[in-house]
């Protein structure tokens, strides 16, 4: 570690282990994002409505979860600061419960239902505790602008990457692991993520530091820290987009396999096209080139915009059934997720900043807007897919009556572009001179 007359720069082992964090949670995460909705109705044998059900009430949870871990990180004094310490207390119960998700006890159908409560509100609460530092690390490692954005770049590079891990081989894992028994795939599944999931946690504690605090202000009263938030207008904006990423976010992904089991007849192709979505690794590289001339506004605005283009693109595949336009949108689509998600981070580290020019270090509660968005968006979501497909008569591993055939394509098509337009207007909002004019590195 380095020390310019910008603030600290890190080194490269800790820079890798920073984002060798984010894909330790993807690999669980994007399992429970992508595939639980239909691990739950068409492998365990819930019913859509009672998922609907169950996401709204774990969502409303994570809501109040992601509050409450933020402020346990804004109260904890520890001799390895505020963040760090999660990693090593949560990493074992979180690899437990994403495990216990996925087992298939032989209990009569309210057991069933009992259980997936019990293990999906248990892994929600952990996946607050384990993801939400990653967040509130970031501006307390350096307070050179540069080194923040590479090491946001590199966080998401790796969670992108293991993103596309998990959605191009999980299907064919479950596959060999199951021998044709989905239960048992999915079982031996999670549990090898799981076992990477729990190295790559605790690497991150051994090699993060956590340097910039201020003890004068680190443990403000939560009076003062509503007081900054309500002046922290860039921090209410970015808190807004990042709901409405993960919004769209969740509707495509639980949406995909079943548009291509249901709709065109092969879910076999659900791995290929999830390969182009490598692409967000492109868009993720292209921040540092970008911010380097334009600002993290236009940046995040133009991210947003390839986004909406290529949903337009995969629209049109969708519509003249074919698949090579629509791979080339969902290749667009992703170039623009990319920058999205990889300045999410860095534009909340911002914010954060911004906080501490207003004389409140608060960067647990400022983060939690991360997971907050993360969960409440992906429950949404859930809850927008789950119920229209009960309201249009889904019913698991049949034939779909084409009500249930149209609102999966609404679902993957029109309400993702509906959600790309808002974000791009909400985003405009975002007054990133207010903290240029304040921030001093």
């Amino acid at each position: 570690m380095a020390k310019t007359t910008a603030g600290w720069v890190t080194r490269w082992p800790e820079r890798i282990s920073y984002g060798l964090s984010d894909a330790a949670d993807n690999l669980v995460f994007q399992m429970m994002t992508t595939y639980l909705l239909f691990f739950y109705t068409d492998v365990y044998g819930l019913s859509a409505s009672a998922v609907a059900i169950l996401f709204v009430v774990a969502r409303v949870a994570d809501v109040a979860e992601s509050f409450i871990i933020g402020v346990m990180i804004d109260r904890t004094h520890s001799k390895f600061g505020k963040s760090r310490p999660f990693f090593l207390w949560y990493a074992f119960p979180y690899v437990i419960f994403a495990v216990l998700t996925f087992i298939t006890p032989d209990f009569s159908y309210g057991g069933k239902l009992a259980w997936a409560y019990f293990t999906y509100l248990g892994l929600g609460f952990l996946y607050t505790a384990v993801n939400l530092p990653i967040t509130s690390i970031l501006p307390t490692m350096s307070q050179n602008s540069r080194e923040l954005t590479l090491l946001g770049v590199i966080r998401q590079f790796f969670g992108s990457l293991v993103q596309i891990i998990v959605a191009v081989f999980t299907l064919p894992l479950v596959a060999l692991f199951g021998k044709g028994n989905q239960q048992a795939g999915f079982l031996g599944t999670i549990i090898l993520f799981g076992i990477i999931s729990l190295i790559l946690i605790l690497n991150t504690f051994i090699h993060v530091r956590e340097r910039y605090a201020n003890p004068n202000i680190a443990h403000q009263p939560l009076r003062s820290v509503a007081a900054m938030i309500r002046k922290n207008q860039p921090w209410i904006v970015i808190s807004v987009s990042i709901f409405m990423y993960w919004l769209v976010t969740s509707i495509k992904n639980q949406t995909t396999i079943y548009y291509f089991k249901y709709v065109l007849g092969n879910e076999n192709l659900v791995p290929l096209a999830n390969g182009f979505t490598f692409t967000s690794l492109i868009g993720v590289l292209l921040i540092m080139r970008i911010t380097g001339t334009q600002s993290k506004k236009r940046t995040m605005m133009g991210g947003i915009l390839a986004a909406f283009v290529g949903q337009i693109v995969i629209a049109l595949g969708v519509y003249l059934s074919n698949m090579p336009t629509l791979f080339g949108g969902i290749f667009i689509n992703s170039i623009g997720n990319g920058i999205i998600i990889g300045l999410v981070s860095i534009m909340i580290a911002d914010t954060i900043r911004y906080g501490v020019s207003m004389g409140v270090q608060a960067e647990g509660i400022l983060a939690s807007t991360d997971d907050f968005g993360v969960n409440f968006g992906l429950g949404v979501g859930g809850l927008i897919t789950a119920g229209v497909f009960h309201i249009s008569g889904y019913v698991a591993n049949q034939t779909q009556n084409s009500a249930t055939i149209t609102m999966i394509d609404v679902n993957y098509v029109w309400i993702p572009l509906v959600i790309y337009a808002a974000m791009y207007f909400v985003m405009r909002l975002y007054d990133e001179q207010r903290i240029l004019d304040e921030i001093k590195e």
